[in-house]
């Protein structure tokens, strides 16, 4: 499996990275305030010890996951850095050639459009920097507010479900025909040089 070649993400309004070591007190703070928010939707909510200690480990296996092309979790900041709103990833649960979107935004950050800014974002960097096949978004069926998204920027519903969930495919072929391949983003490598979209 290929490395990601993509570590920072500038959107409009957001910065989408690779966590740091130094964003665990941001997380802890995120995870606490949203529990009962994310509990309905990610199963692993139900789980997450809110101490430090649980946490710093959970980051050091974001980034090392992540520097070794094990998966690609991501965190969701304003653009001053200093808030953390949301998570990200480009999982590769999706098998070769494709990577699964997951997303949360903080219960008091919603309907703001960030969740649509992020799944753009990461289509474009899918398909133009990391040369991604397909990309899927797999939404609990009873989350009306993440399954607008998917619809929003072109997916395909897929007939099938994986875990009760629907899965929503975009293709490389059928990108370039939606308005997704228009959206305005920097990226970043890992040492923080620019990558030519």
């Amino acid at each position: 499996m290929e490395i990601a070649k993509t570590y920072r993400i500038e959107t409009g309004r957001l910065i989408i990275r690779c966590y740091e070591p130094s964003d665990v007190l941001l997380f802890v703070d995120a995870l606490n305030a949203n529990k009962a928010h994310l509990i309905p939707w990610m199963p692993w909510a139900t789980d997450t010890p809110e101490n430090l200690d649980f946490n710093v480990e959970r980051i050091r296996m974001f980034r090392g996951k992540f520097d070794t092309g094990l998966d690609y979790v991501y965190g969701v900041f304003d653009k001053t850095n200093t808030q953390l709103l949301g998570s990200c990833g480009l999982h590769t649960r999706a098998g070769d050639g494709a990577r699964e979107i997951g997303y949360w935004i903080g219960e008091s950050h919603v309907n703001n459009g960030y969740a649509t800014e992020v799944v753009a974002a990461l289509t474009k960097v899918g398909f133009e920097i990391e040369q991604l096949l397909k990309v899927e978004i797999h939404c609990d069926p009873e989350n009306s507010r993440s399954l607008k998204i998917p619809k929003k920027l072109g997916f395909q519903l897929n007939e099938d479900r994986i875990n009760g969930n629907t899965v929503w495919v975009l293709w490389k072929e059928d990108y370039q025909d939606h308005l997704i391949h228009k959206t305005t983003l920097r990226a970043l490598d890992f040492i923080g040089r620019e990558i030519p979209l």
